[in-house]
């Protein structure tokens, strides 16, 4: 299957904002803090997300996935020179 470059950047977009929602999350997470609550007062207001999406973010390996994009891209460069 052939990526076209919306599906691609639509996909990049998406990674790189799950890296902000990791990102505000680590900024927050602490032992004594639930997720639901950082997810509720941190994450929310600045990301409205439900917990099934947020889980999700937390289990996708965004920096693996944005360096394959990246090389896909940089391939379709080559083969379109």
């Amino acid at each position: 299957m052939s990526a076209t470059n919306q599906s691609i950047g639509i996909r990049y977009n998406t990674l790189k904002r799950y890296q902000l929602i990791m990102q505000l999350y680590k900024t927050h997470k602490t032992e004594d803090i639930p997720d639901t609550v950082i997810l509720r007062k941190y994450i929310c207001p600045v990301y409205p997300i439900s917990r099934t999406t947020f889980h999700t973010i937390m289990c996708t390996p965004v920096n693996k996935e944005i360096a394959e994009l990246e090389t896909l891209k940089s391939q379709q460069l080559r083969m379109a020179i």
